[in-house]
């Protein structure tokens, strides 16, 4: 074959060899930076707070980048910033699994989630524009759905596989689960908290594992003042910190307290917590008893690594809860000196019962850091295939000839005549509000299923958060969408909108119900995210058809740009604030909040234009 003959088939490639894996590229790392950073940092001991904040910051190159999408017209072809970021986003990864094991792993890999958010929306500019370039309009019509079911396989293996393997590599890189025993016992022996308990126990012979003392915990159904409870849970703090043990989370340290803090964020906090917050019992209040599991290791750990013990109910009467003691660090120097868990009886119990308390000790550290690893391998490979087999279109060529004033002149222009469209004010608060309860939901709802049932969640492992969320929920999110673009092409959007505000809404009452019931069958779990999230996908159908009403007109493509980076805006600011609401006023408070929060969009409704017959399907003449 001939030169010229290769470089025209190079041109006329068909799009079956590079669609599928450039979106299936352009999914992944939108997802490893929405989804899968919230749930490491959750199993890494960051707090919802922290999470929430810095995670949401990462929306926003999402936001800004119709800013310097001129850039990517002017300088070289789109061919070339395609490879060049699947190149950078392999570093970014690669560098995000380096920093994992590091003392000061969040600020580092938050640097890097940085980088590979900028590279990853340079990424889908460079990727749309490639698309209408290396492909006709009939093409490009053909392969619509072809990109859009990649790109869903993307969530489902971010979502899905990613964090199923990291739960599977973390359940199997620690000791073995230890499981507890706990009774509630009416006249059982008193225990009392032992400060004079042994302090630097011997070795034992055999394989590294957790040593638990007593093997089975009886505690006494006789209530106990509050004020007694609370000295000896003083006593169990000093205890656990004397041994190495840290009660804070290890994210960015805290620095000095800005004038915003002083004047505005500690006094709304204090009214929120007032108002919202749970109530503090009265210290001479009678509560239920408590009882203490001593916990260490058998022996000197080999490696200088902390071993993280998560320790919480698994199953049983949920009158028996853990008040302190839901992590553990171990190493080399405290290994053999006991730590210690606090369970409490609910004051009205006074029955026998039981329930069965675990500890758990993956090495998440190393779980995260490989899995990262291979994202970061996949992305090589991406890099490579893309290389060879994206085409060569005749129309992507870089603009040399342009004079950078030109085009950033025309860019106002065009950005100018966005914010003339009739009744824009509106419109922007619409793309803002519409999802203003789901924007605070997405944050909080992987942390929630993953918190211990005694922090008020559900207490799901790392595998079955990849099952819910990844499989399951994807699955009835996709349904849910295709359902919902059958309704408006049907009926139109203008018929359809209200109901897809309701159910894009209305489910989120799950959470509620979660919240207040925490389940432990793991089917319950999966029906309510189903529902959830079939509801989601139907009803986010009218949000994408309206940025397409609103960006109709001489510049579509760059108005739906900006259309997006509002979507993102409204993602961004309230995912910052959702988990320093969490905190302040609970799970149970804080889905109410995300209720209320869905009112706005429902109101912005009725004011919106909206062409009767847009949406349905026109009939050939």
């Amino acid at each position: 074959m001939s030169k010229s003959e290769q470089t025209k088939k190079m041109k006329n490639r068909s799009g079956w060899w590079w669609v599928p894996s450039l979106y299936f590229a352009e999914g992944i790392p939108y997802v490893v930076v929405m989804t899968v950073s919230v749930i490491m940092y959750k199993n890494l001991g960051i707090s919802n707070a922290k999470i929430a904040l810095y995670t949401s910051w990462l929306y926003l190159p999402w936001v800004i980048k119709p800013l310097w999408s001129p850039l990517v017209d002017i300088l070289r072809t789109k061919r070339f910033w395609i490879i060049t970021m699947q190149l950078i986003v392999g570093a970014g990864l690669g560098g995000v699994a380096l920093s994992i094991p590091a003392p000061d792993f969040f600020k580092f890999t938050l640097i890097f989630l940085w980088l590979l958010a900028f590279s990853s929306a340079t990424h889908d500019i460079a990727a749309d524009g490639f698309y209408m370039l290396g492909l006709n309009q009939h093409e490009q019509a053909y392969f619509v759905g072809i990109r859009s079911t990649f790109y869903r396989f993307a969530m489902i293996f971010g979502q899905g596989i990613l964090i199923m393997l990291a739960g599977f590599i973390e359940s199997h890189t620690g000791l073995q689960k230890l499981d507890i025993q706990v009774y509630s016992q009416p006249d059982a022996m008193v225990q009392e908290f032992k400060m004079n308990s042994v302090d630097g126990y011997p070795a034992l012979d055999g394989e590294l594992r957790l040593i638990n003392e007593p093997e089975i915990l009886y505690i006494d159904t006789t209530p106990k003042a509050n004020s007694e409870i609370d000295s000896l849970l003083k006593l169990v703090k000093e205890w656990n910190i004397s041994r190495g043990q840290v009660y804070e989370d290890p994210g960015l340290r805290r620095v000095k307290t800005s004038w915003f803090t002083k004047q505005l964020s500690d006094p709304l906090k204090h009214t929120l917590k007032a108002h919202f917050g749970e109530k503090p019992i009265p210290t001479q209040q009678i509560v239920g008893n408590v009882g203490f599991v001593y916990l260490r290791l058998s022996q000197k750990p080999t490696t200088d690594k902390d071993i993280i013990v998560n320790f919480g109910r698994s199953k049983g009467d949920k009158s028996i809860s853990l008040i302190d003691g839901t992590r553990f660090v171990f190493n080399q120097n405290n290994w053999n000196k006991p730590v210690v868990a606090v369970i409490q009886l609910d004051q009205k119990l006074r029955s026998r019962t039981n329930a069965v308390f675990s500890a758990k000790s993956g090495n998440t550290k190393l779980a995260w850091s490989i899995t990262f690893f291979i994202i970061m391998a996949l992305f090589i490979v991406f890099f490579i295939y893309h290389k060879l087999m994206l085409p060569h279109p005749i129309a992507d060529i870089s603009h040399n000839n342009v004079q950078a004033g030109q085009i950033f002149s025309e860019f106002f222009k065009t950005f100018a005549a966005f914010f003339k469209k009739e009744k824009i004010g509106i419109s922007i608060a619409f793309l803002l509000l519409f999802r203003l309860g789901e924007s605070q939901l997405v944050k909080l709802a992987s942390p929630f299923l993953l918190d211990s049932q005694e922090m008020g969640g559900i207490g799901l492992t790392t595998g079955q958060i990849g099952l819910v969320y990844g499989t399951v929920g994807i699955l009835f999110l996709t349904l849910g969408g295709i359902l919902g673009g059958i309704a408006a092409s049907r009926y139109g959007l203008k018929k359809w909108i209200f109901w897809m505000a309701v159910a894009i809404n209305v489910p989120d009452v799950v959470y509620i119900y979660m919240s207040q019931v925490q389940p432990d069958n793991f089917l319950i779990i999966n029906i309510c995210v189903a529902f959830e999230q079939f509801g989601y996908g139907f009803g986010f159908t009218a949000y994408m058809l309206y940025m397409i009403i609103v960006a109709e007109g001489d510049h579509k493509t760059a108005h739906y740009a900006i259309c997006t980076a509002f979507m993102a805006l409204g993602m961004m600011i309230p995912g910052m604030l959702s988990g320093w609401i969490q905190e302040i006023i609970g799970y149970q408070n804080f889905f109410v909040w995300v209720i209320i929060a869905t009112i706005p969009g429902f109101l912005l409704i009725r004011f919106l234009p909206i062409p009767k017959d847009f949406g349905i399907k026109k009939q050939a003449s």
